[in-house]
């Protein structure tokens, strides 16, 4: 099956949900920065990883359409650089679309959220009417801990390249794509081995080789992936205590953490595009001219007061919006 396949020419291989653009608009929330996995394979078709699987979604209406291909077994790397083709999987429907209810947080209602934040903000609701459908995606914690390390003095085109090179390198092969191999997000167990500084430096990493492999340890021989994961049981202010403990971990990649796949909805995090939104657009009054701690507390505690316990998903719009007038 090729990318171009449409729900209308390939019906059997694809599945569908109910899901308006109100709700969910796919063009705005995977090319926003919550996630580095997902690629415009053709107008309006996004393919990427999710749970070890390759996917291709598409909206059509008020209705959601994916698709989900086969994992390939046993080629060798060379029929890998010649590309090989994929296959789509036979779908077990039930459990497939509760991945992506799971992932996209479907069964939390945007347009009243998106009312409330109007009411109480004037400023939001000017906002809401060009950016719908922006919503929080729930990802995996050790995907998005380790894609939220490289994001420091990053821009997302840079991410994605890294995150890409760091997959290829650790990850597991999965199948291709018209030529593109696509792998699984590295396990923690791949990225703690004794040459993965050097080897991510290799490829580019940077300083951020050190924090990759260092909080890899630090997980490994610590709170282990299970633990990692309970932290979505746990209070916003202990998980945030806990992921700013480990190797390249500050503020604001905890919060990125806690909101996107911690279900922390009431984390805002703070980066300079946040921060001159506060000061410049609603006149917070800070007590420093510099995003410090004192500043970045001060922000994300003002938003949470205007928005409530969802300002996380609040703050996600606005960024949303102010990257796309940026570009």
């Amino acid at each position: 099956m090729k990318l171009r396949d449409t729900p209308s020419t390939c019906q059997s291989l694809w599945r569908c949900l109910p899901c308006p653009p109100a709700e969910l608009r796919l063009d705005l929330v995977l090319s926003s920065g919550q996630s580095f996995r997902w690629w415009e394979s053709s107008p309006g078709a996004w393919t990427g990883v999710l749970e070890g699987r390759v996917w291709t979604l598409r909206q059509d209406g008020d209705q959601l359409w994916y698709t989900v291909y086969s994992e390939e077994d046993g080629h060798k790397e060379e029929e890998e650089r010649d590309g090989c083709p994929a296959k789509a999987a036979k779908l077990d429907g039930a459990e497939t679309d509760r991945i992506l209810r799971d992932y996209f947080q479907l069964d939390v209602g945007l347009s009243a959220l998106y009312r409330t934040w109007g009411t109480a903000d004037p400023l939001f609701r000017k906002v809401a009417n060009e950016f719908p459908g922006v919503r929080v995606l729930r990802q995996d914690p050790v995907e998005c801990l380790f894609s939220f390390i490289c994001t420091s003095n990053n821009h997302i085109s840079r991410i994605t390249a890294m995150i890409e090179r760091l997959c290829q390198a650790f990850g597991r092969h999965l199948c291709c794509l018209d030529a593109r191999p696509f792998h699984a997000f590295p396990s923690l167990s791949a990225l703690t081995g004794a040459d993965a500084e050097a080897r991510l430096r290799a490829l580019g990493f940077g300083y951020r080789a050190k924090f990759v492999s260092g909080s890899a340890r630090a997980i490994a021989e610590g709170l282990g992936t299970e633990g990692l994961c309970q932290l979505r049981t746990a209070s916003y202010a202990e998980a945030r205590r806990v992921l700013c403990a480990l190797p390249g971990v500050g503020a604001k990649v905890a919060d990125c953490v806690c909101l996107l796949s911690l279900d922390k909805a009431e984390a805002v995090p703070v980066d300079t595009h946040v921060w001159h939104i506060a000061r410049q657009r609603y006149g917070v009054a800070l007590g420093s001219k510099s995003l410090t701690p004192r500043a970045y507390q001060e922000i994300g505690d003002f938003f949470r007061e205007l928005w409530g316990p969802h300002a996380g998903w609040a703050q996600a719009v606005l960024f949303c919006a102010d990257l796309r007038k940026g570009q």
